[in-house]
């Protein structure tokens, strides 16, 4: 796609907006700056030339952001702060041989991931790393990623997705809810203590006591949060039973901290993927790691469980 140069504004001038907005003074951001005064109400009145709005309200001493300086606002600083990312990354790759871009989900990356990537610098040394959180599909010509790992289908505009593993779930109380609430079969889960669900996938439970042919009239009732993590926290402080991966909490079980109560697990309908943008295909380093990640997730007496 061809960029139209008229209606790329200067990056000095986006920078001057964002420090006159914070302040509410052209003044104080000349200050900042080190500029004049004049100076900076001149490129605030090109910017709002060139889009063809007011940004400002002059108020006396003072300006406030318009409705239209308001709305502006967060995408300057987005893009600021891509800007700053991107030659960050390109200060980082000029002092290596090679680097790679991954995007990752976000519990996936702590938990599992980063515990694991020694393994892969340690194959190579030569090159600069980055990691980043994505939970949902992007696109790869707006974020410079070299791949992603992605959970649901394996579908992604102008890229290929490559297998990596299926997800399992098992439920899991603290070992004081479990003493307080005994329970000996799945049915009885639902009336003996709060299950603890995740926002996004509400019907989970629901899910796991169909698997297991155990019919619970209410299985949507419990205590709701919005990622794994909390779930994970809400477990080990008692405040319910909660689906779970066994490799998100090997350590929290191989501690006693939370205990399994049936391996019977669940698998989900959406697995996890490798995404490579189609432009990317012949990056040697992606490719390796892919292979590394592929030997990780294997390797060892089980597949291990992801969730995001």
């Amino acid at each position: 796609m061809k960029l139209s140069r008229r209606l790329i504004p200067d990056i000095d001038i986006l920078q001057t907006f964002e420090c006159a907005a914070r302040h509410g003074s052209f003044t104080q951001a000349a200050r900042e700056l080190n500029l004049t005064q004049s100076a900076v109400s001149r490129q605030m009145s090109e910017l709002e030339g060139q889009i063809g709005v007011l940004l400002f309200e002059r108020i006396r001493q003072r300006v406030v952001l318009s409705d239209a300086g308001q709305k502006f606002l967060p995408e300057v600083r987005r893009l600021l702060g891509l800007t700053e990312e991107m030659m960050l990354r390109a200060m980082a790759a000029s002092q290596s041989a090679s680097s790679l871009n991954i995007a990752t989900l976000p519990t996936f990356g702590s938990r599992w991931l980063m515990p694991r990537l020694p393994d892969f610098l340690h194959r190579h040394p030569e090159m600069a790393l980055s990691v980043a959180s994505r939970s949902e599909p992007f696109d790869f010509e707006e974020e410079p990623f070299d791949l992603a790992i992605h959970y649901g289908q394996p579908i992604w505009a102008h890229a290929t997705c490559t297998y990596l593993c299926s997800e399992l779930i098992v439920p899991v109380g603290s070992p004081k809810l479990c003493a307080a609430n005994p329970v000996k079969t799945p049915a009885e889960l639902a009336s003996s203590a709060p299950l603890l669900h995740l926002s996004t996938r509400p019907k989970a439970w629901a899910s796991w006591f169909e698997t297991v042919q155990a019919e619970i009239a209410t299985p949507y009732k419990g205590h709701r949060f919005e990622y794994f993590s909390m779930v994970i926290e809400a477990a080990l402080a008692g405040l319910g039973f909660a689906l779970l991966p066994r490799y998100l909490i090997e350590q929290e079980v191989a501690s006693g901290r939370l205990l399994v109560l049936f391996e019977q697990p669940l698998q989900t309908e959406n697995s996890y993927y490798l995404v490579v943008p189609d432009h990317k295909k012949e990056n040697a380093l992606a490719q390796s790691f892919i292979t590394w990640i592929a030997h990780q997730v294997t390797e060892g007496p089980t597949v291990p469980l992801i969730i995001r």
